[in-house]
């Protein structure tokens, strides 16, 4: 989550485009549009949103949120009532036979908004999840206005994902990090406990350290385990399209014991770059 704290206001820029709850809710709609997660009968959508803009923009806003969300929710509401009604052609309701039911996981669509300094004055920043636990895997997305690469959380993915996972307390003792970058960014993962399970993951498997990446990393594709009693790690393939440790690959299901720092190459896609901590 953004430290809201430590971040200093900008004085709006003279002559920048004025950020209004219409842009904003526009957006919204965009983003769930794009986050969509289809399946064989339905198409889940983003519900959990946190929208990111600069500071002297939430400022300026600050008195209206309540409205924005409100309406939002409205839209949203309106827009998967929408993609859910038939086609009518002349006059005649057509149900398609392949027409999927557009649906989301949570009660009611979740809307936040938080300032970041990175974030420039006019644009909107939006990161959106399927469901209000955020499984990593199971994911929106994250999209902008002015059509930038995200910049907002990326500073922050330690904290957060230290913070998010109920495993892992401030409090806890971190034995291993990984560092990657999927197709959400640069990521870094703290390891807490003595096994993690990596891959793809999904709305029925849930991964450990879930990588939002192309279907040639399997939903399980690769284990670390940690032996409690020596703080030795250990690397295992269950994948089906391989995984390697420094250039070489893997036997499935074969253990190999991790060195103190390695890369780990996943189906070829990724690298996870492995340290322990001392």
């Amino acid at each position: 989550m953004a430290q809201e704290g430590q971040k200093l206001s900008q004085p709006a820029e003279p002559g920048a485009a004025r950020l209004g709850g219409k842009i904003i809710i526009g957006e919204l709609i965009r983003n769930m549009e794009l986050g969509r997660f289809e399946m064989t009968y339905t198409i889940l959508l983003p519900c959990v949103f946190t929208i990111y803009l600069n500071p002297a923009d939430h400022a300026a806003l600050n008195g209206v949120f309540d409205h924005i969300i409100e309406d939002g929710r409205r839209a949203l509401r309106a827009r998967v009532a929408e993609l859910n009604t038939p086609l009518r052609t002349f006059g005649v309701t057509r149900r398609a036979k392949t027409m999927k039911e557009h649906k989301i996981a949570c009660r009611d669509w979740e809307i936040e908004f938080l300032s970041d300094i990175e974030v420039p004055v006019g644009d909107v920043e939006i990161h959106s999840e399927l469901n209000e636990t955020a499984q990593p895997g199971f994911r929106g997305t994250k999209t902008t206005l002015m059509e930038r690469e995200p910049t907002a959380s990326l500073r922050r993915t330690t904290n957060q994902l230290a913070s998010n996972r109920p495993d892992a307390r401030r409090t806890d003792p971190v034995y291993a990090e990984l560092r990657y970058s999927d197709d959400s960014g640069a990521q870094v993962y703290l390891v807490t406990q003595n096994r993690v399970r990596i891959g793809r993951g999904g709305n029925d498997q849930s991964m450990d350290l879930a990588l939002y990446t192309k279907d040639e990393v399997s939903r399980e594709h690769l284990i670390i385990r940690r032996d409690p009693a020596t703080g030795a790690f250990f690397l295992s393939d269950v994948s089906i399209n391989g995984t390697w440790l420094n250039g070489k690959r893997l036997r499935k299901g074969v253990e190999e014991r991790l060195p103190e720092r390695a890369d780990i190459g996943v189906g070829e896609v990724l690298t996870l770059q492995f340290e322990m901590r001392t």
